[in-house]
């Protein structure tokens, strides 16, 4: 069972001038692998209006590379984002290990079956880490350099369609907006660097309820006398830090599956 599984989720289909954000997504997509350690697990699936999985979970990075070679011809212009992150959420919930779904995409939603409230509440209910990576910024600059307008892009496509921002604001994830190729291996080095210093905590209700709502859990970090903690550098400069973590949990409701 993979330890440390990573799905890199690829939006491939022939939304923007060309293809762009297929073929952008499919070649950005590679710098990920040097960031990889030969532990780590990856699969490849790609989506337009459905889901595909290209490479299931293997150790081989190169099997992985070679699928996506194997990507020539993006097919249907939709691409519907929301069900297809579910749909990976839903694959992995019996994987074991820090999960991540690496999503490369416009960040425009054609007509998934779910809405973005829809996804965000399932989101929440998931121990899975989301990196999401925009290709609008990029889209942009081929607009400018082409002289297009960014407004009447090609192909009806709005000029910076962020539903990225939105997934990774409902979800403990991630991400950026990358402009241009050379920027991605710093992107997925943090992504790597995020993964690395992640911690598992537990948490057990002391009610105990079963009341089937949604309840918040807030997590922070203490000193040993219960006030909050600093962090200070070598010089002793205080440091910001920044806690992601689950917004909590689901309660299952009592007499369900009793």
């Amino acid at each position: 069972m993979p330890l440390s599984p990573w799905f890199l989720l690829l939006e491939f289909s022939s939304r923007g001038y060309g293809g762009f954000f297929a073929y952008v997504g499919k070649y950005w997509s590679t710098a990920l692998f040097p960031a990889l350690l030969q532990k780590d697990w990856v699969a490849l699936e790609t989506f337009d209006m459905r889901t595909r999985v290209e490479v299931d979970f293997t150790q081989n990075k190169d099997e992985v590379m070679q699928g996506l070679y194997r990507l020539y011809f993006p097919g249907f212009s939709e691409s519907n984002v929301f069900d297809a992150i579910l749909e990976t959420v839903a694959r992995l919930k019996d994987v074991q290990g820090k999960k991540s779904i690496v999503v490369l995409a416009s960040g425009v939603d054609t007509f998934s079956k779910h809405t973005l409230d829809q996804t965000m509440k399932q989101l929440r209910q998931s121990d899975v880490t989301i990196f999401c990576i925009g290709l609008g910024r990029a889209f942009q600059e081929l607009c400018r350099h082409e002289r297009w307008n960014g407004q009447h892009a090609p192909h009806g496509l709005p000029a910076g369609g962020k539903s990225a921002q939105n997934i990774r604001a409902g979800n403990r994830g991630y991400s950026w907006f990358p402009q241009f190729a050379g920027e991605m291996p710093d992107v997925f080095r943090s992504v790597a660097a995020f993964l690395r210093h992640q911690y598992s905590i537990s948490y057990s209700p002391s009610h105990g309820a079963k009341d089937g709502k949604f309840h918040k859990v807030k997590v922070e970090l203490v000193a040993p006398d219960g006030g909050p903690l600093s962090i200070v550098d070598q010089k002793g400069k205080k440091q910001k830090y920044q806690i992601y973590a689950r917004e909590g949990y689901q309660s299952v409701k009592s007499g369900v599956g009793d």
